[in-house]
């Protein structure tokens, strides 16, 4: 494994006088990752109060703030690299400017699509952060090492949910099969791969996504199979650019938004 605090081979060491291309590289991949569990966090808190069970109202607020608490560490690893302030990247950017995938963008819908796409993005966090555990880039792999155990619990909830209700009754399977079938497509975006995270594999900071892809798909897929659901055909799923966004996402901003807004000068 590469010395911690010297990038292999380059000199560059991990702090924020390092090369700009490397730099807006890995700024770039921090953004998404912190997009991606703001928005997810923003959709799992839309069901305190409307779970179906109390502990389950209580357990998705924890996974929630949890998926918070991760998007704000990240968010302060792109600030320590360039500088912008978390709060104003949060909620004074518009659509265009997010790089979350669509998946998270989606509405709560019911407790299957909800359960389907947090399994969806619980096995993908795993098999990233197993392998950002020995990143080179020291403030990444440091960060992994504190919140993983977290995504461990998450994991084992949405993944007991899935069995759960693919295995109960008639309607609970027929609402998983749906919302699978809707999501698996949309899941593949969290493997697009853009041309500056080359740059970051060669330097061993961040992993090959196409890897992480394998490893998840080891894991969802019989699980699924184990809950008699079917994945969808392969050629089914989509790849496209975390910069292309729905409709969805701009509903959800103007409500996370809405009071930052207001009054843009307010400190709190």
């Amino acid at each position: 494994m590469p010395n911690r605090s010297i990038v292999p081979e380059t000199g560059l060491t991990n702090n924020p006088s390092m090369n700009s291309e490397l730099k807006d590289a890995l700024a770039a991949q921090l953004l998404a990752m912190a997009d991606d569990e703001l928005l997810l966090a923003h959709r799992n808190a839309e069901w305190i109060g409307h779970a179906p069970i109390l502990e389950e109202d209580i357990a998705l607020a924890n996974i929630a703030q949890d998926e918070l608490g991760h998007a704000m560490v990240w968010y302060q690893l792109h600030q320590d690299l360039t500088g912008l302030d978390s709060d104003r990247i949060v909620y004074f950017r518009d659509a265009a400017a997010f790089r979350n995938v669509q998946l998270v963008e989606w509405p709560k819908g019911d407790w299957a699509f909800t359960m389907v796409r947090q399994f969806l993005f619980d096995a993908y966090e795993l098999a990233l952060f197993t392998r950002l555990a020995s990143s080179s880039y020291a403030p990444l792999s440091d960060a992994v090492a504190k919140i993983k155990n977290e995504e461990v619990y998450h994991y084992r909830h949405s993944s007991t949910w899935v069995e759960r209700l693919g295995l109960g009754t008639e309607e609970s399977h027929s609402r998983m099969q749906q919302a699978l079938d809707l999501l698996w497509p949309l899941a593949s975006q969290l493997f697009e791969s853009e041309l500056s995270q080359q740059l970051l594999v060669e330097l061993e900071m961040f992993p090959d996504l196409t890897e992480v892809k394998e490893s998840w798909k080891s894991v969802v897929i019989p699980h699924f199979a184990k809950a008699r659901l079917d994945v969808p055909e392969e050629a089914t799923m989509i790849n496209v650019s975390r910069k292309i966004h729905t409709d969805h996402l701009d509903d959800l901003l103007t409500d996370l938004q809405q009071v930052a807004r207001e009054d843009p000068e307010a400190v709190w």
